[in-house]
């Protein structure tokens, strides 16, 4: 392998073990002010979230993340400690997934920061899971808690603007290349928020779920939760050509996403649905191999939620809520019994927006 100081890295394409390789190449753009700035995401974090993006989208084809190329543009302000740092999150996340970053390139932006990432992954040859091929009677599973992300960041948001960021000693000095104070972490464990903040700044894809749901090879789509779950949900649904129902009662919400969402008086839905930036996947397996998936990722640590069910039918997906059971007649003196049902929009969350 030739990585970094040539005009390109040159790579070896693995063999598989069971024949040949196909490559999954993604790329993402993270831009200071549009996906987070200087008060909810310090350089190292902005780093690995980075390059997490992309490792995400490789699982969510079912592969295996290899190669990255970096690019960054800098601030002509920036001191090189803070380079240093974003390289570090980037070179943290690198190691932890084991990709390679092999190359990129460097230079100067007139105001804010800007990092683009490309990665490269395998998959074995024709077996790369797409958002087509939901079928019917498919149940539709996550591989984690869903909201989290955008309830750090409500928080992170919060917190900064009643100052709660604390400066650094340096940059208490007020050097001009200084960044503005990022909220702390333990402000975040001070006010029981913790684990929703590092969810936000440091995604954990599920690439070891990924490669044990396409191994068993009963996944029909699959798709990795960025823009939100009514998103994602809505591009199987289109691509498949099927209405997905998602019931209220199976998505997972973890406990400090209820305590916080009580706390602030947000429904937990709107983050659920439309956060994003969960990083979890979203797919559809035939049902007869569903709970024997789900009991071999628990076997092995992880986690996977059913959610719902695929049904036939225009492209839409619907949520079925968990209030009282309402009567519906479905013939001549024949009543039956449902959960009503919502549409859900097709939108994503668009944080800074709000």
């Amino acid at each position: 392998m030739v990585g970094i100081g040539d005009d390109t890295a040159v790579v070896e394409v693995p063999p598989g073990e069971s024949g040949a390789l196909q490559w999954l190449l993604a790329v993402d753009t993270m831009v200071e002010t549009v996906h987070f700035n200087a008060a909810t995401m310090a350089e190292a974090d902005v780093g690995w979230k980075s390059l997490a993006a992309n490792v995400s989208d490789i699982a969510a084809m079912g592969g295996v993340p290899r190669h990255a190329l970096v690019s960054v543009s800098v601030p002509q302000a920036w001191e090189p400690a803070r380079m240093r740092r974003l390289y570090d999150g980037l070179y943290a996340c690198a190691e932890h997934y084991g990709v390679a970053i092999v190359g990129g390139d460097t230079t100067s932006s007139p105001l804010h920061l800007v990092v683009a990432v490309t990665v490269m992954g395998t998959v074995e040859a024709g077996k790369a899971i797409r958002r087509a091929g939901a079928q019917p009677g498919d149940a539709v599973f996550v591989t984690g808690p869903l909201g989290m992300a955008a309830a750090g960041l409500h928080w992170l948001l919060a917190a900064a603007a009643n100052g709660s960021a604390a400066a650094s000693p340096q940059q208490a000095g007020g050097a001009a290349s200084s960044p503005p104070p990022c909220v702390p972490l333990a402000a975040a464990e001070a006010a029981g928020t913790a684990a929703l903040v590092q969810a936000h700044r440091r995604p954990a894809p599920s690439v070891r779920a990924a490669r044990m749901l396409a191994a068993r090879g009963t996944v029909t789509s699959l798709n990795d939760v960025s823009d939100g779950l009514a998103s994602e949900a809505w591009e199987i649904a289109e691509a498949s050509g099927v209405s997905l129902a998602l019931r209220e009662s199976q998505l997972p919400r973890s406990g400090s996403l209820a305590a916080y969402a009580h706390r602030v008086q947000v429904e937990p839905l709107e983050w659920m649905l439309y956060g994003g930036e969960d990083y979890v996947l979203l797919g559809t397996i035939t049902p007869s191999d569903a709970l024997a998936a789900k009991a071999e990722l628990a076997a092995a640590g992880l986690p996977m939620f059913i959610i719902g069910e695929v049904s036939a039918g225009p492209a839409g997906v619907t949520l079925i809520r968990d209030a009282e059971p309402q009567k519906r007649r479905v013939g001549v003196g024949q009543f039956t019994t449902e959960h009503p049902r919502e549409p859900i929009a097709k939108r994503g969350y668009n944080h800074f927006a709000q």
